[in-house]
């Protein structure tokens, strides 16, 4: 009897030592693959910081000119008020980094200047500003420029519903589109790569990649280069992971045969 208990002892500790090794093994991955990502970073961020900077400034000029109020008396030189704001705020991606502190002054000044706006109809041209200005953020986000100082989650689950479900639950929420993050976060991949991987093809296939990259899951080298997972498409890949485990602990133990 004394036999007996002796070996499901030793069973638990095995089992709680494996336990412990699948989750270091599964933190040592992790940590290899943040490093993966952070080399990528630097590399897309040396070589193409001013491409993205210049197309922030050229995509500006233009859905400024197509969405601000036509028939306004002040609309050229808030136009010019407006484009000096985005360039100044664009040349952070070609400097590589800015603060939490200099991007709260920008929303700031944006506030400023919408008080001095004589018309409700100026609502209409500061959306659009706000807009441009926002998806600047999310590009210096993605490539690890900006790094938000947020407190720690609200308890009592305060949290934007549409803009987390739009901006992380749904883009993940799909089997290719796990698939494609997942294989990013070891290595780039090709178009054909990841068609080869989902089985996807074509448009199917594009469906899944532009709604991974238009919320900065994933970015694009260059027009038809590899494809490289960002900073927040790997911490929601991790976000994810850690979840699964947390609720499904039972995969991270063995259970011994009899």
């Amino acid at each position: 009897m004394g036999a007996v208990l002796g070996s499901i002892t030793e069973i638990r500790e095995l089992k709680t030592e494996i336990t412990g090794l699948r989750t270091d093994l599964r933190r040592f991955i992790e940590r290899a693959n943040q490093q993966h990502v952070d080399v990528v970073l630097d590399e897309l961020k040396k070589n193409y910081s001013g491409l993205f900077a210049d197309h922030q400034v050229d995509r500006a000029k233009t859905d400024l000119t197509d969405h601000m109020v036509k028939d306004c008396a002040m609309r050229d030189r808030c136009f010019t008020v407006f484009m000096e704001f985005l360039k100044n705020t664009s040349e952070h991606i070609r400097d590589g980094s800015v603060s939490a502190e200099m991007i709260a002054s920008y929303r700031e000044e944006m506030k400023n200047l919408r008080k001095k706006g004589p018309s409700p109809r100026c609502d209409t041209c500061f959306t659009e500003v706000y807009r441009l200005f926002e998806k600047q953020v999310d590009l210096m986000q993605s490539l690890g420029i900006y790094a938000k100082n947020e407190d720690s989650p609200d308890s009592s689950g305060n949290i934007p519903e549409e803009r987390a479900v739009k901006e992380i639950l749904e883009p993940v929420a799909n089997v290719q589109r796990m698939q494609i993050l997942q294989s990013l976060s070891t290595q780039t991949r090709t178009f054909s790569d990841l068609s080869a991987l989902t089985g996807l093809r074509g448009g199917n296939l594009l469906f899944h990649v532009k709604k991974l990259a238009d919320t900065g899951m994933i970015l694009q080298r260059h027009e038809r280069g590899d494809y490289i997972i960002t900073e927040k498409g790997f911490s929601t890949l991790r976000a994810v992971s850690e979840l699964y485990h947390a609720i499904n602990p039972a995969q991270d133990t063995v259970t011994p045969t009899e």
